[in-house]
């Protein structure tokens, strides 16, 4: 059953494309003209028995695979989105040097983990746009690992990076964010209470010619992101923004723009011209057809800045959401996990679903080199601090050349004609001949959109 089950999974194709399988069910004959809309109607039926028979399948085999457990090293320190944990080195701690040594217990460690917001697959919900589909099981799991790094970025923001669920109630106060976070990411249609739910990155999604059922590289969930936040009107949504980073630069004028300028809200600017916060979304590519190992201790230490929000790759053909590392493994949420629906708009909805109570971890050298790293800024001084201290680990170690895994400039400097015709040629040919297809984190492989997907290659 299980060789059935392989090459049943190899053979099929993405479920908006479905119709295209079912084309040799019948041959229609020249002069067969009054069937006409009877073998369109086959058709039809044809596209949607094939796509509930893929959510049928991937409902089962998602909905088995329980997260496990990890083993953590007591010698080695964790990381994880900027605090450090260390089993042994926390107890020689005294209770004056605790602050200052900035080291937490292993049960702090998984608490915050606990605390991370799992998105995963669903089913049961709603039918996409323009699709029959009620499941993201198979091909959601990219948008799913930013959906997850968002929802760090908003934890920072609205709760601050020490926040933690508990046992027993927050605050009022604190509840009442949590809730409504969760609900930004709940598989509605609705514009205002879930404006990074599954259904809208879809609709951003097809603005750039996606469609349900297809698969989304790491650059374009960035900018899908981007769009849903910009197109946000939830008020608490007013003063954070989203900056993506083109070239693997982060403009620093830009990022100012972004953070001083207005975004209209339903026809109002609520802002005086004073600095928000904002995610920065960095996409990058750390080598060809796999992680160039002298990147490996840059994305470690990305880990140890208080901005960090995590990556979103995963390894080929899985997307994952990293969120720390220890030694060299990288601590993981794995969204491939396929879940029931959870109504949120009931006011007390149940919550435990969007916990997952065991960390994960996977060898660093078997990260796909195409990702997307996240950080939020809280104010302007928080930004300036983190283009300091970044700057000083983005460059590879004991490396002859300079190639820093992306860097920071000022502004952007306009290209003079011919130069920007030779860099476009450059960019075509390296596409086209030295530049290996992203790889396909749900069994399919992507055709990369130069206004989506756009690297430098390290």
């Amino acid at each position: 059953m299980a060789a059935d089950a392989s090459a049943f999974n190899k053979k099929a194709k993405s479920p908006s494309k479905a119709g295209h399988q079912f084309s040799f069910l019948r041959q229609k004959a020249p002069e067969d003209k009054e069937g006409d809309d009877e073998d369109d109607d086959d058709l039809f039926d044809s596209e949607k028995l094939k796509t509930r028979l893929m959510s049928a399948w991937n409902n089962m085999r998602y909905g088995l695979s329980i997260p496990s457990k990890s083993t953590f090293n007591e010698d080695s320190p964790i990381w994880l989105l900027g605090r450090c944990y260390h089993a042994k080195n926390y107890e020689f701690c005294t209770s004056e040097t605790k602050e200052r040594c900035k080291i937490l217990s292993m049960d702090e460690f998984k608490q915050h983990f606990m605390s991370l917001i799992w998105l995963t697959y669903r089913r049961e919900f709603t039918q996409l746009n323009g699709s029959t589909l009620t499941s993201d099981c198979g091909w959601g799991c990219m948008l799913r690992s930013g959906q997850m790094m968002l929802a760090s970025g908003l934890i920072f923001h609205f709760l601050k990076k020490d926040w933690r669920v508990t046992g027993r109630c927050n605050s009022t106060e604190q509840d009442h964010y949590y809730r409504n976070i969760l609900r930004f990411f709940g598989d509605h249609d609705d514009e205002e209470r879930s404006p990074f739910s599954l259904h809208r990155l879809v609709l951003f999604g097809q603005h750039a010619g996606k469609q349900a059922g297809d698969w989304y590289g790491p650059s374009s969930v960035a900018h899908i992101l981007k769009k849903a936040m910009d197109t946000a009107t939830h008020p608490l949504l007013h003063d954070i923004n989203i900056y993506v980073a083109q070239d693997c630069t982060v403009y620093k004028e830009e990022v100012e723009y972004v953070c001083t300028n207005c975004r209209m809200h339903q026809g109002k600017c609520n802002r005086n011209g004073e600095w928000q916060s904002v995610i920065i979304l960095v996409p990058v590519r750390l080598g060809g057809e796999a992680m160039n190992s002298i990147y490996i201790p840059c994305v470690k230490a990305l880990f140890t800045l208080d901005q960090c929000i995590g990556i979103i790759g995963g390894r080929p053909k899985h997307s994952l959401y990293f969120v720390g590392f220890q030694e060299d493994k990288m601590i993981h949420l794995d969204p491939h996990y396929c879940q029931p629906f959870v109504d949120m708009k009931q006011k007390d909805f149940a919550s435990e679903s969007f916990h997952c109570p065991h960390p994960r971890k996977m060898s660093i050298k078997k990260m796909d080199p195409s990702c997307t790293i996240g950080f939020y800024c809280s104010s302007k001084k928080d930004f300036e601090s983190f283009c300091a201290h970044a700057s000083e680990i983005l460059k590879p170690p004991m490396q002859k050349g300079d190639y820093p895994m992306f860097i920071f400039a000022d502004k952007r400097t306009p290209m003079a004609p011919e130069a920007s015709v030779r860099a476009v040629r450059y960019s075509e040919s390296f596409t086209d001949h030295k530049y290996p297809p992203e790889t396909d984190h749900d069994h399919k492989m992507l055709s990369r959109s130069p206004a989506t997907e756009e690297y430098v290659l390290l």
